[in-house]
């Protein structure tokens, strides 16, 4: 009797977690940077591929339009990789950091999705990188950077950036050549104050 009552309690417990996993939402940093990601590293860029045409590489089908969940599975060729939820802890993904080790010559994608409780015209759209990255909102190219470069925050802005009202989902690549891997986003009104009532959700 004792094995089944614990039996029951360990089902209950489980389908509680993965409610709670389900539902988990979260909300941008106090400067408006998207910390929460669905993130899929590292795909290697291939043998004499720069960072410029590894940029406009399509390693994923169609990647404008990508809509995964937490360990979803991603064939690359004879590469097979998992998309993992993380938590960037800062305002820059570090993607070296999510991989434990420098990784060189590579390409990520995170992806989140962003919701608004209505429609939100007028915003900057702004994106920092290490090295070459861009960014498609809502399955359009919104951001672009061609250019190996150290990562800083808002070194791109796109103006005129329309969120709709309910999920939107961004879709940022970034692409490494040597040492420092790491990328920025985050929505300013047009007076440039950080857009900080959105929610982020790591499912579609």
């Amino acid at each position: 009797m004792l094995r089944i009552k614990m039996s029951i309690i360990s089902a209950i417990l489980v389908l509680a977690c993965g409610v709670a996993r389900a539902a988990d939402t979260y909300k941008p940093d106090d400067e408006g940077f998207i910390r929460n990601w669905l993130v899929l590293a590292p795909i290697p860029n291939g043998e004499n591929v720069s960072g410029t045409d590894a940029l406009a590489k399509q390693y994923l089908a169609d990647e404008a339009k990508l809509k995964p969940k937490a360990d979803d599975k991603a064939k690359i060729g004879d590469l097979e990789l998992t998309w993992k939820a993380v938590d960037a802890g800062d305002s820059i993904i570090n993607f070296n950091g999510i991989l434990g080790q420098q990784t060189e010559d590579s390409t990520a994608y995170a992806v989140a999705y962003v919701v608004a409780d209505d429609e939100m015209k007028d915003l900057h759209l702004k994106m920092g990188s290490d090295d070459q990255a861009k960014v498609y909102l809502n399955g359009k190219e919104a951001l672009k950077n061609e250019t190996p470069r150290p990562v800083g925050k808002d070194q791109d802005t796109a103006g005129d950036v329309t969120l709709e009202k309910g999920t939107n989902v961004i879709v940022f690549k970034v692409v490494n050549e040597k040492m420092d891997w790491g990328g920025c986003l985050r929505f300013t009104d047009k007076s440039d104050n950080p857009v900080k009532n959105l929610t982020i959700k790591l499912a579609p």
